[in-house]
């Protein structure tokens, strides 16, 4: 019984990692996505660098990334 359990087991792994892989089309439209995402970040640190503020690159930075990630922090976010 102990095989036929294991041989279940990797088939439902196998079927499951399948399914989970995307299609050129989507890898394409993520790597787009994290190419604007990483756009909008350094606009941002260049944003800070030039003394605006952190509430207007704040704003800047979710402006840029509507859309594109999730959160208010652009799919990133970190202690202050």
């Amino acid at each position: 019984m102990k095989p036929t359990f294991l041989f279940l087991a990797a088939a439902a792994l196998m079927s499951t990692a399948a399914l989970a892989q995307h299609s050129d089309q989507e890898t394409k439209e993520d790597v787009a996505r994290h190419r604007a995402m990483a756009a909008a970040h350094e606009a941002a640190a260049k944003c800070l660098e030039s003394g605006k503020g952190e509430n207007v690159c704040l704003a800047e930075l979710q402006a840029a990334c509507k859309g594109l990630a999730i959160g208010k922090y652009c799919g990133m976010k970190h202690s202050h």
